[in-house]
């Protein structure tokens, strides 16, 4: 057996960074950015109110000063004259500052009167010059770097995107990632269930998983146990996609044609790594159109495929999509009871729930059965304890956590 460290270190030398696509902004999220983006313009491009109330010049606010109101100013209009000594205007969040006024008396602050035609405004306080005004440039300055080469797109920097006015963006291209399962014990939903047979729940995990990670799955099928139409499979994947997830006939059984196949058509390297669960892992390439494409051959166990996904293939396909962190950051929890396990020179993975005390310590509890077949306690698990060779962890000890779901 290898260590989980020098297994994910060969996977992670065998994937490059994909090249650099232009995207549209609003298709952008959760990629990552090839270039520098550098604003052009002011943000924002004039001063505004930030506030709904009126537009005056400070030298003509005091409590109980009363001014005449010679217009409104909406957002996304200007102003058709400017203010002078003893007048006002109605302004909106966001409308243009007109000229002459250097202040807003928020709305609340404000009494109105008089009648029409010869409305007045009282305002309650005196308010220095810039009260509640947003100077043009405030936020941003032409020749600023807004966003760095790096970064990832979350919706706020979309949002930042969008208000320095680009439509589209150079980022690292999403990998698409084909999936398909194997096995003739495996049926599809909603088909009723022959002798020795199971539904696939592989498949539609890994897609679920491609989605969530931010990459772009393909969902290739379930293939039968069939070295032509699993070698068929593997070659539309290669063609069509930048990397290939499979799930199952990585072990050592007479019918695991999925290795047979990678091993003649690839360059494949099939290890048994020292962890619980999630032993066998197959990883390589296999050739197709000039490039060498990625396969991950994942094992057959619905929480074996999940765990390896997250410790090999997930690292592997962010450093595809550009992303600087590879791996999710473990934290410190409090076991909440007894984590005890034998010694057997693996590390183990326990599924577990998190939660965050009043005192916003971390917390573990067993989210149930362990064995690599038991997907209720996948669903329920929001985070797994690494364990360490050796006797487990006591109740009360601090353990490391690797979270996988939100933490709530």
């Amino acid at each position: 057996m290898i260590s989980r460290d020098d297994a994910l270190a060969f996977v992670l030398a065998g994937v490059d960074r994909l090249d650099t696509v232009s995207v549209a902004v609003t298709s952008a999220l959760g990629s990552v950015l090839a270039h520098d983006v550098v604003a052009a313009h002011l943000v924002p491009p004039f001063a505004n109110s930030a506030m709904d109330g009126v537009a005056l010049r400070s030298v003509d606010s005091a409590p109980g000063a009363r001014l005449r109101l010679v217009g409104t100013i909406a957002a996304g209009t200007v102003a058709s004259r400017s203010i002078g000594p003893g007048e006002s205007m109605r302004i909106m969040t966001g409308a243009p500052m007109p000229d002459g006024a250097d202040a807003v008396v928020m709305v609340e602050r404000c009494t109105f009167g008089g009648t029409p035609g010869e409305e007045v405004v009282e305002v309650a306080d005196a308010v220095p010059a810039g009260h509640h005004v947003r100077p043009a440039g405030d936020d941003i300055a032409p020749g600023d770097a807004v966003l760095s080469a790096g970064t990832t797109l979350t919706p706020g920097a979309i949002a930042l995107l969008r208000t320095v006015g680009r439509d589209r963006v150079d980022v690292i291209r999403r990998p698409l990632v084909g999936v398909f399962s194997t096995g003739d014990e495996l049926v599809e939903p909603p088909a009723e269930l022959g002798p020795g047979q199971i539904y696939d729940s592989n498949r539609s995990a890994l897609v679920g998983l491609l989605a969530e990670s931010g990459f772009d799955p393909l969902d290739l099928g379930l293939i039968a146990d069939d070295e032509e139409r699993i070698e068929g499979a593997v070659r539309d994947g290669v063609a069509r996609c930048d990397a290939l997830v499979t799930s199952g006939g990585v072990s050592m059984g007479d019918f695991d044609f999925v290795k047979t196949v990678l091993d003649r058509i690839g360059d494949m390297r099939w290890m048994q790594i020292a962890i619980k669960p999630a032993k066998p892992l197959a990883f390589g390439t296999v050739p197709s159109r000039g490039r060498a494409v990625p396969v991950f051959g994942l094992p057959g166990n619905p929480v074996s495929s999940m765990v390896s996904f997250e410790l090999f293939a997930r690292p592997a396909l962010r450093k595809m999509a550009g992303h600087e962190v590879l791996e999710r950051p473990t934290v410190a929890a409090i076991a909440e009871h007894d984590f005890g396990r034998r010694s057997d020179g693996k590390t183990h993975f326990v599924r577990v729930v998190v939660s965050v005390d009043d005192a916003g310590c971390y917390r573990v509890v067993s989210a149930g059965g362990q064995g690599s077949h038991h997907v209720a306690s996948m669903a329920a698990a929001n985070g797994l304890v690494v364990l360490d060779d050796g006797e487990g962890a006591r109740a009360g000890e601090t353990v490391r956590v690797l979270p996988i779901g939100p933490v709530i």
